[in-house]
């Protein structure tokens, strides 16, 4: 009997997801479809689930390539602390492969970001929640939210971002799917922000200290917030040869 309600409970709930997922569906087909951009699913995903603005951060091996999409200029500032500080709800959730959900920016229950929850507070952002983009075994980078009040999302809105993310998911690969392995996709490009600087700076420190790319990230990181730099100012002075990195420096 317990084992039949919960396959009735499961069936319920494959329904209730399926319908979910064609309503957002029809809000994207509205929205353009396939001819979508980056920025235009992320105004669907900011939409449907009511919140303030959302972005999509994709990443590789733990380390931020750059903003593919962005709703208005607090959510373009959120990605950009995450892609120069390595911190942040996008980061998280793509290193946990999970949702990763901050109601209170200032007032957290576990203290985190310490130098991203700073200036995203002043841009008047006051909770994040971000969610991995996977396709199967396939995990391409993080969805987030921001919201100008803080607060818990609700069941409503936490289940439509759950579709969303796998929504925007297959829509980025697809965007991916005539591109060179590797390479972003024109579809990607447009409107993106890459920072191809700070992965070209990232490859000469890690040559220069014998290093793996994602060490090298993190030194860069480190650099511009010791000497309170912008890290895309850091790679163009190491690109342009200005700034060398050595083994023994501390």
């Amino acid at each position: 009997m317990v084992q039949r309600r919960g396959r009735v409970a499961a069936a319920r709930g494959a329904i209730v997801n399926g319908s979910r997922r064609t309503r957002i569906l029809a809000v994207l087909a509205a929205a353009g479809g396939d001819d979508v951009s980056a920025a235009g699913l992320c105004d669907v995903c900011r939409s449907v689930t009511g919140l303030t603005g959302a972005g999509i951060m994709l990443m590789s091996d733990d380390v931020a390539l750059g903003s593919v999409g962005t709703t208005d200029t607090v959510s373009a500032l959120i990605e950009d602390l995450q892609f120069s500080l390595g911190e942040g709800p996008c980061v998280d959730a793509y290193r946990l492969d999970r949702p990763v959900l901050e109601p209170d920016l200032a007032d957290p229950a576990v203290p985190r970001w310490l130098a991203f929850a700073g200036p995203v507070i002043d841009a008047g952002a006051r909770a994040v929640f971000g969610f991995p983009l996977s396709v199967g075994a396939v995990r391409l980078g993080a969805l987030d939210f921001y919201a100008d009040r803080s607060g818990p999302l609700t069941d409503e809105q936490q289940a439509d971002a759950l579709v969303l993310a796998d929504i925007a998911a297959e829509t980025v690969l697809g965007m991916q799917a005539d591109s060179a392995t590797g390479a972003p996709g024109a579809e990607l490009r447009a409107g993106s922000n890459f920072q191809y600087v700070v992965h070209q700076a990232a490859g000469m420190v890690s040559a220069q200290l014998d290093v793996s790319v994602t060490q090298a990230l993190v030194r860069l990181r480190a650099f511009a917030f010791g000497n309170e730099r912008m890290l895309a100012d850091v790679c163009s002075d190491v690109v342009a040869r200005r700034l060398r990195f050595n083994a023994d420096d501390r």
